[in-house]
């Protein structure tokens, strides 16, 4: 337990005290500084208040917050599809919906859980809560993983991210016919300016973001690529395709969940309905072997799914 104080300048006199602790850098929503209140965690001038209580100046604020508790990853038998294992790493291909390790809302299921019940030496290599982990994927995009089983091995494959020598190739399926048959998009990424759960490339504060593709495939509307990215940003690829207008099929949040044009048959549009992910694969993933120091390369098949999709589109290419 630990306990953060705050004495009430002028500029904040008059102001509510849950609005007042929302701009103070504790990072909790109102919600949470509600629940705080309520609980007589945050005291006014050492007595219990309200969270509506208008604030003088001078008032002197104490906030009494838990410590917050690191997940512990539990061992859950859960089947892995293994690419290539050896002493020194595991290489997976991670199913689309897993997360990648425990966090708040998902302590459970995740791909931390079932390495630990495949190899249980891989307990504290890297820290406690993600063992192991030198890079992830969202949640919505499957593909090829690389985990360490020992600390030299991630010592050395997290210089090699952070160095940015690892080649890392994507597959997707985007909405439109891309015209160019191939490019690169250098923009920032950094939080949307009104929803913070998003990335964008319109931000005030955006870290540098490269992204190579070339298009391997044409469809009535929608276009299959390859990409390659050169850092690693959070959504990058989803949202530098989506600053082009050819946001990725499935993909909800960066506008991939439109429908195709109204020409299609029911069969298609079901199909692509029931994706519920994005078209985003992690198809190859390339890197020097922290042991034998040669240059590997490892793939990763397409899910059915998404093989199924192509197929049909395909099918539908020839007809028309």
């Amino acid at each position: 337990m630990r306990t953060v104080y705050y004495t009430v300048e002028s500029p904040h006199a008059r102001k509510r005290l849950d609005i007042f602790l929302s701009e103070q850098a504790l990072a909790l929503t109102r919600s949470h500084i509600k629940k705080l209140i309520a609980s007589r965690s945050v005291r006014v001038n050492e007595h219990d208040a309200k969270a509506a209580l208008r604030l003088k100046c001078g008032d002197r604020i104490a906030v009494s917050l838990s410590e917050p508790r690191e997940p512990h990853a539990e061992p859950e038998n859960i089947p892995l599809q293994i690419l290539h294992e050896d002493e020194s790493l595991i290489l997976v291909n991670k199913p689309a919906g897993m997360v990648v390790h425990p966090a708040a809302g998902n302590h459970s299921g995740t791909l931390v859980n079932a390495l630990l019940f495949h190899c249980s030496s891989l307990r504290g290599v890297g820290g406690v809560l993600r063992p192991g982990i030198v890079h992830r994927l969202d949640k919505g995009t499957s593909g090829v993983l690389v985990v360490a089983k020992n600390d030299s091995a991630h010592h050395a494959l997290s210089q090699q991210f952070k160095n940015r020598t690892v080649r890392k190739v994507y597959t997707a399926l985007v909405h439109g016919r891309m015209h160019e048959d191939e490019g690169r998009i250098d923009l920032k990424i950094g939080r949307h300016l009104h929803d913070r759960k998003k990335m964008s490339t319109r931000t005030k504060k955006g870290r540098s973001a490269v992204t190579c593709f070339r298009v391997t495939g044409r469809y009535r509307d929608s276009s299959l690529i390859e990409v390659s990215i050169q850092t690693g940003r959070t959504h990058q690829i989803r949202v530098h395709l989506a600053s082009l207008h050819h946001p990725i099929v499935g993909d909800t949040v960066y506008g991939g969940g439109k429908r195709f044009s109204s020409r299609r048959n029911d069969v298609l549009e079901k199909r692509c309905s029931a994706l519920a992910r994005p078209f985003l694969h992690a198809s190859l993933l390339g890197f020097e072997h922290p042991a034998t120091h040669c240059y590997q390369e490892y793939v990763a098949p397409l899910p059915q799914p998404l093989t199924d999709l192509l197929s049909l589109l395909e099918r539908e290419q020839c007809s028309s």
